[in-house]
């Protein structure tokens, strides 16, 4: 199967030249997702429960676009501004991730607007038994 865009319908333009995701074979590849609004402005500063819960929501429209669900992300790259978020972030990815967890990893570092305090890419297996 060919590479496929995934843009779910009211998705914003993008900061740089990506795509929200790509999907081939099954596979769907969520680019570094960050807690922004249409217009790339950071929604919720100061609030890394709310930030996080943005940023899996967009990451669900992208995964649910691509037919799958939550159930199919198999690993996610989480970045953090800082540590002292990582338990409020923690709280509000197992709302997302309740059954089997999906493999991850978790590191400190800058991002794109310094508001930011989280971004998420992901990786989700859609239509495989």
């Amino acid at each position: 199967m060919p590479k496929q865009i995934v843009v779910p319908e009211g998705t914003g333009t993008p900061l740089a030249p990506y795509s929200p995701g790509t999907q081939a074979d099954g596979v769907v590849y969520v680019s570094g997702t960050l807690p922004f609004d249409h217009d790339n402005n950071v929604v919720f500063p100061g609030d890394a429960a709310a930030q996080t819960r943005h940023v899996l929501n967009t990451i669900k429209d992208v995964v649910e676009e691509a037919g799958g669900t939550m159930a199919d992300v198999t690993f996610n790259m989480i970045m953090i501004r800082d540590w002292k978020d990582y338990a409020m972030i923690n709280a509000v990815y197992a709302d997302f991730f309740p059954g089997d967890k999906p493999a991850r990893y978790c590191i400190q570092c800058g991002l794109v607007k310094e508001e930011a305090l989280i971004e998420i890419a992901s990786i989700a297996h859609v239509g495989q038994a």
